[in-house]
């Protein structure tokens, strides 16, 4: 029982967190222009992984798509790569733990969706791993560009996307790690085996070798006086 609540927690956590890292791909506000330094605010600049825009004071953005790929930055392609990969192993592991739990009726014996379910906590943690990984290298270049006086161009700072994906990436690190917990408890779990009909057996079997037993015809074992 311990076993099956662990899996559906850790189902749900993961799941959650494949959501959040799942939602970080189409935000806009990877990174957001400093107002570190400025008087007069007149436009905000922001970007994420397919392309740079402009808001001006009106609040009207003006946004331009990155125009080729192999153009761009070599961490912006690595982003990219990460996050998607950690979308589709989470999707993948959501399979896996559907498969894997025991309250679910598909995935073979117990023994095999164990395996499975250690399998899809596996997958998870992989997930969380591309998108922490992602999201680090990305908040890296901007602190980086952040913190360097020699770098004169527009300076950003960490946008709301990247801070989803951290918590995305660590709900799928502690599902995953909840998930390959549970292959264990379910070893511990005693089986028993219903062995009714040779208990009834060995008990009739006891009965007859402590008392002796005279098959004689029923009828004999009432006098004349039972009838009268």
């Amino acid at each position: 029982m311990a076993s099956t609540a662990s899996e559906i927690i850790a189902f749900m956590v993961s799941i959650s967190g494949w959501v959040l890292v799942s939602s970080t791909l189409p935000t806009d506000y990877w990174k957001v222009s400093t107002i570190d330094g400025t008087v007069i605010t007149t436009a905000t600049y922001w970007a994420n992984l397919w392309k740079a825009c402009v808001t001006d004071s009106t609040g009207v953005s003006n946004c331009k798509d990155f125009p080729s790929m192999l153009a761009l930055d070599g961490y912006i392609q690595a982003c990219r790569g990460l996050m998607i990969a950690a979308v589709s192993l989470g999707f993948f592991g959501s399979i896996f733990a559907l498969f894997g739990m025991k309250c679910t009726k598909v995935g073979g014996s117990d023994k095999a969706k164990a395996k499975i379910a250690c399998l899809a906590g596996i997958v998870f943690i992989l997930s969380g791993l591309c998108s922490m990984t992602g999201c680090s290298l990305y908040a890296n270049k901007i602190t980086t560009e952040f913190f360097d006086p020699l770098f004169i161009e527009q300076k950003y700072e960490l946008g709301a996307a990247l801070f989803i994906g951290w918590a995305g990436a660590s709900l799928c690190i502690i599902g995953g790690v909840i998930f390959c917990f549970s292959i264990s408890d379910n070893n511990k779990t005693p089986r028993y085996a219903y062995n009714g009909a040779t208990s009834v057996m060995s008990s009739r079997t006891k009965y007859h070798d402590g008392e002796d037993f005279k098959t004689t015809n029923p009828s004999k074992q009432f006098d004349k006086n039972a009838y009268v």
